[in-house]
Order: structure tokens, then sequence, then C-alpha cells
């Protein structure tokens, strides 16, 4: 943490989260995004596990990155619930946004997710009970190696409804993703350009943190 901000470290941060809600200095805003820039790459660290190896993780990062800037100023220090809880579900809520927007899932990939679900099917219709995975890789022709491979590539392909996701943060605190989601619509071509700006900010300040603060 910059010396600059020693003397945030010192307050109440429910009170300086106030303090920011009313005043929106600047200072305090940067000391926020500092402390709380690890966050970013934690959760983006979470979601990485599942997904594809065409899917970069320092693209996740920066996704995650607008989610933590719409949490700093949206939080609402009122509520019953910490930031820390709130912002990562922003932070994840973020990055599953982007990816749902980009074709991030390999044609191959799709096809091969397709032809499993069908073949799937065909063999629970024919043996009338749910089948093993040893008849799946037969029927597919492939070995049981070949057969995990692509149930690894294929794990990552199928996103649940933003709906359904709730995150389950410190003292059980809930908060759902359509909560926190906003259109672009609603930005002004100021906040779009502030906003980028920052991020590419916070993406490198991420970069150079110590591996400890990273995680």
């Amino acid at each position: 943490m910059s010396k600059k901000y020693e003397k945030y470290n010192q307050q109440d941060e429910t009170e300086l989260w106030k303090s920011y809600r009313d005043t929106k200095d600047q200072d305090i805003r940067s000391y926020l995004v500092e402390k709380y820039s690890p966050l970013v790459k934690h959760v983006a660290g979470r979601i990485a596990i599942g997904m594809p190896q065409n899917v970069e993780f320092d693209d996740l990062v920066s996704y995650g990155v607008f989610g933590l800037l719409d949490a700093i100023e949206k939080f609402d220090p009122d509520r019953l619930i910490k930031f820390k809880t709130y912002a990562m579900t922003r932070i994840r809520g973020s990055i599953f946004d982007e990816l749902r927007s980009i074709d991030w899932i390999p044609r191959s990939i799709r096809q091969k997710a397709k032809q499993l679900e069908q073949i799937i099917g065909m063999l629970e219709n024919k043996e009338g009970q749910q089948v093993d995975d040893d008849a799946i890789a037969k029927e597919l022709g492939i070995s049981m190696e070949e057969y995990n491979s692509l149930l690894t590539k294929i794990s990552g392909t199928s996103l649940v409804s933003l709906n359904d996701i709730w995150f389950l943060g410190d003292e059980n605190d809930e908060v759902s993703f359509m909560e926190t989601l906003e259109s672009p619509m609603n930005m002004n071509p100021d906040t779009i350009i502030e906003k980028e700006e920052i991020k590419n900010v916070i993406v490198e300040a991420i970069k150079t943190l110590p591996e400890k603060e990273k995680k």
C-alpha cells in the first residue's frame, strides 16, 4: 500500500465508504482501488480453473476490473453486506457477462460437445438407464484417456444462467449477479472512457503485486 494512503488505513472503513459516497473524493477512490485490486486476480483465478485453454487468464482479469470499478462506485455502506463480498460478486458477474458477449468457445469444441450429448442420449434411450464412461468412449471410438481429455475441454463450455448464480461470501452474505449488472447503455461516453483508462492502470498494478497478494 502506498505511503500516501496510510492515513486511510487508520480510519474506520465504514466511515471511509460513507465519506466516498458523499464526496467522491478521488484520493479515497484510489486508495480503495489499490486495496481491493487483489480480489480481481483471485476471482479470475478461480473462474479460470473451469475454462478451456483458449480463454486467457489475463483476459479474465481485464474483464473483472470493470466489476471492481462498478462495485466501488455503487457500494452502499448502509447495507448489511461487506464490500469484499459485494465486490467479488460484481467482479465475477463482470467476467461472466463479458464471456457471454464473445464467441470464446472454439467451433470444434462446440461440435464435440453436441456430439457427446447426442451419443449419451442415444445410449440412455437404448439401455433405458444411465450409461457409464466406458460405454460412451466405446461408442465414440476413442480410448478412455482421449475421452477424459475431451471431457476436460468441454467442461468449461457451459455457463449457468446469471439468474441462478449467487455468491456466498464472508459470514454467509448472499448477492445475486443480476442485482449487480448494469447495461452499457446507461453509461455516458465519458464514463466509458474513464473506466477503460482506469482498467488499464489496475491491470498493470495487479501484475506488479507480490505473489501472496495476488491470490
